[in-house]
This record gives C-alpha cells, structure tokens and sequence, in this order.
C-alpha cells in the first residue's frame, strides 16, 4: 500500500513517471515531487499510523476500557492549545505581523508551533499522571481526569481563538487539520525513534500486559507492579501520541478501530496484537491518505478529516454492537 501511495496525488503523474521519478531519472519536478513530497508523506503515514494504533491499544489495555484511545489523556486537546498559543500569541507572531499575511508567512516557524504543541501536551501528561499518583491510580480516575484536563485546554483554546486575528484564526484553525503533507524527513525521523523506542518497550512488557488482563489482582500475583506499569505505559503511549499530533494535527480514531479489529482477528495475546496493530495502523493512514488525495481534486483532503468518518461509523457500531451491551 505504501508503494500504491506513492502513485497518487494532485500532479497526476504516469506510473512510469513515478517509477522514474523514484530512480532520479525523470524532470527535476518529478523528481522533487516524489523524493520531497510524497515520500516523506507515506513515510508519516506508516510511522503515525503504528505510533497511534498501538498507543490505542496499549491505553485500552491499561485503563480497561475498550473506548480508550490516544486522545483519552487530553493529549491532542493540550496540543491544540500549545499549537494556538504559538500561532496566535507568538510568531507565529501575531503580537507583530497582526492581521498582514505578508508578514505572517515570513515570520512563522513550524517548528516553534510543534515544539508549543509538544510542550503542553507533555505537560498535560505529567499533571494528570501526577494527580493519579497523588489521589489512586485506578483505571476510572485516570479517564475522569483526563476528560476534565481535555475541557480545561480545549476551554482556553476557544479563549485564544476568541481575540485572534483573521489571519491567525484561519491559520489555528488549519493546524489542527490532521494533515501528513507538512512531513519532512526530519519530522519523520523524530516521529520514528519515538514510536520505535515505543513499540520495543511495549514488545518487552507484552506478557505483563497479558497478566493485566485478568485484572489487577491476577497480575499482582504473578508478579507485576501494576501501578508502575500502567503509569510508565501512559506515559509512553501518550508521548508517542504527542509527538505524532505535533506534527502532523489531529488524526483521529487510529487508536481505536485499529486495535479493535486487530484484536477481534488475532486475539488478546500482546506480542501479536502489538505489531498487528502497528501494521493495521499504518495501512489504515495509508489508505486514508491515499483517499484523501483522491478525492481532493487538485487538492489533498485532511487526512484527519477521512480517518474521522471512516471511525465515527466504526465507533457507533462499538456501542450498539454485542460488544457494547453489558
């Protein structure tokens, strides 16, 4: 699918341009085309992928609860509020260019906004964990206190975007647009360490989340510290989680569908269910971000904006479904 993406987009070109292109041979444009563009795109679409599918299936697993997902810490809520502080107060530079788009194009620095985004966004983790910590760790306080963390960023995110300029309104607002065209090589790098450091510490703690499956005490007795391993595995899926949304915006449902229909197909065993669920992430993003640019016309779709109406049936079907009766 990822050799299938490359194929696709608004510029329309031949297979065998593409096939051209990916060997240094074709136009200068086809070139940069392929090896600046559409292959840093796939390369974020397969790292983000695996980074929230497994993040996804990691939370579900740790807070028992199968509507768990990356953003059940409010991780992107914090995200979206660091990547408005930046754009609309900072320079992203409002303060100074105010409402000139001139000005604003020279004096905004992505990176300043993902590093923003990032920030908060760890920040959020580490007081929610803190006051999980601090109050009980149990399953239940950790989704109650992520929800109410969610509703405080994304409080004072309406605030922000309230006073903003024209120009910094439309600008905030487009960043939260999941969208894997802003990848490049070294965003794609950073994303990647994370999420394999990630991964290769979830494969090594597979057999301790197996045991929590049966429930704190059965995994207690055998052995496992459960409050150290669901507060170190939190923390790694969330800051998996953060880095991807910092990014690339907000892609949601990955974390949810994906581990599903991997664990429907695999079963509960972890060390499958971790690398199916990578796989089945990064084949999700791909196939919505091949759809995306399909039916963008001209234009790619936000990647987010596919991957949402391909979830929200999916989530609907969780609830009502035998899975969601109790």
């Amino acid at each position: 699918m990822a050799f299938v993406c490359l194929f696709v987009g608004s510029s329309h070109m031949s297979v065998s341009e593409c096939l051209r292109a990916l060997a240094g041979k074709s136009t200068a444009a086809n070139n940069r085309i392929i090896w600046n563009i559409r292959i840093p795109r796939v390369l974020a679409a397969l790292i983000a992928g695996a980074g929230l599918s497994v993040s996804g299936l990691i939370m579900q697993t740790n807070l028992n609860n199968a509507m768990a997902s990356p953003s059940t810490l409010g991780v992107s809520n914090a995200a979206v509020f660091g990547a408005n502080l930046s754009i609309i107060v900072f320079a992203g530079g409002f303060l100074d260019t105010m409402n000139i788009q001139a000005t604003f194009d020279t004096g905004f620095n992505p990176f300043s906004t993902s590093l923003m985004a990032f920030v908060f966004s760890v920040a959020s983790i580490l007081l929610i964990l803190g006051l999980c910590r601090v109050r009980s760790f149990s399953p239940n306080i950790v989704v109650l206190a992520g929800i109410a963390m969610g509703s405080v960023w994304t409080a004072a995110t309406t605030i922000l975007q309230f006073y903003a300029t024209d120009v910094g309104l439309s600008a905030a607002v487009i960043w939260t647009f999941g969208d894997l065209g802003r990848a490049t090589y070294r965003t794609d790098l950073i994303m990647s360490v994370t999420v394999g450091v990630g991964i290769l510490t979830f494969l090594f703690l597979s057999r301790r989340y197996d045991a929590l499956l049966s429930g704190d005490a059965v995994a207690i007795s055998v052995g496992v510290n459960v409050r150290v391993l669901r507060f170190v595995s939190l923390l790694l899926s969330s800051m998996i989680t953060a880095v991807c949304v910092s990014f690339l915006g907000i892609i949601g449902f990955v974390g949810i569908i994906c581990p599903h229909i991997v664990k429907k197909i695999m079963g509960q065993e972890h060390l499958w269910s971790i690398t199916s669920s990578a796989l089945a992430g990064s084949l999700l993003l791909l196939l919505s971000d091949t759809l995306s640019r399909s039916m963008g016309n001209g234009s790619a779709l936000p990647v987010g904006a596919i991957t949402s109406l391909l979830g929200a049936p999916f989530f609907i079907a969780i609830i009502f479904g035998k899975g969601g009766r109790h």
